[in-house]
């Protein structure tokens, strides 16, 4: 891992580079989640460099004093321009909360960007009622309910399952409940024409969480966006159908 100091903390990020052609993608993790979940997607560093990082007080990096909402989404928008700079990739691809993120970065960052993959997200994220409940009073029971049929995972093994339930409990309750209702409060649906770099909203067939609809609303105010379903896959398709979710990524990037 290598790490970027920036606002009096550390941003740590891997990076997968076997060319030095292209634009070079920079991936964002979601709401309790780590750079792991990016480990599938280093296979596109063939084409062009691709960097997986981790957001303040996840995985390896540093700790950012905010309340949940914009204060703790722009810390972590810094955290991607840091590393954005620091890297020179032009793309942000972010799942979740991580697009949240991507957005916000693309409508009010001044970072020179060629494009968007936004996976698995919306312009409005807002979090079951019981769900932020059980994130403050029952922790198990929203890891539990998280990993219910078609809300992260569609099918899939008990091993995938197990890790990344560990990588959100390696998180913790405190900084994943932060992470949904940094969600809840987010919106952005009268700000998407403000987006004017090519976009991509890729999207699990079975995702509960953040539904087909939310990436059609995306493509119809975006306006350069287009849709891809991943079939056989939810909320984290990048995991559960990696071949999948890679080939619509390299077809997005050979077209910019």
């Amino acid at each position: 891992m290598k790490r970027v100091s920036h606002h009096g903390r550390g941003t740590s990020y891997r990076r997968s580079a076997r060319v030095d052609e292209g634009p070079g993608l920079l991936c964002v993790h979601g709401s309790g989640g780590n750079a792991g979940v990016w480990k599938s997607q280093s296979r596109l560093a063939d084409r062009t460099p691709v960097t997986a990082m981790d957001l303040s007080d996840h995985g390896e990096s540093g700790s950012l004093t905010a309340q949940a909402g914009y204060e703790t989404l722009s810390g972590y928008a810094a955290d991607v321009v840091a590393v954005a700079e620091a890297t020179g990739d032009r793309v942000l691809c972010g799942n979740s909360l991580g697009g949240a993120v991507a957005m916000l970065v693309a409508i009010e960052r001044d970072l020179d960007l060629d494009g968007l993959v936004l996976a698995g997200t919306g312009a409005r994220l807002p979090v079951l009622d019981d769900l932020l409940v059980w994130l403050q009073s029952d922790f198990d029971r929203a890891v539990e309910f998280l990993h219910g049929p078609d809300r992260l995972f569609h099918d899939p093994d008990d091993e995938l399952v197990e890790i990344s339930e560990a990588a959100m409990r390696d998180t913790g309750r405190e900084v994943t409940a932060r992470d949904f209702r940094t969600c809840h409060t987010f919106d952005v649906r009268e700000r998407l024409e403000e987006i004017d770099v090519p976009t991509l909203a890729v999207v699990g067939e079975h995702d509960q969480l953040t539904p087909p609809h939310y990436h059609e609303a995306l493509s119809e105010a975006i306006p350069y966006c287009e849709v891809a379903v991943i079939d056989d896959a939810a909320h984290l398709a990048m995991l559960e159908q990696p071949e999948a979710f890679n080939s619509a990524l390299a077809s997005f990037l050979d077209r910019l």
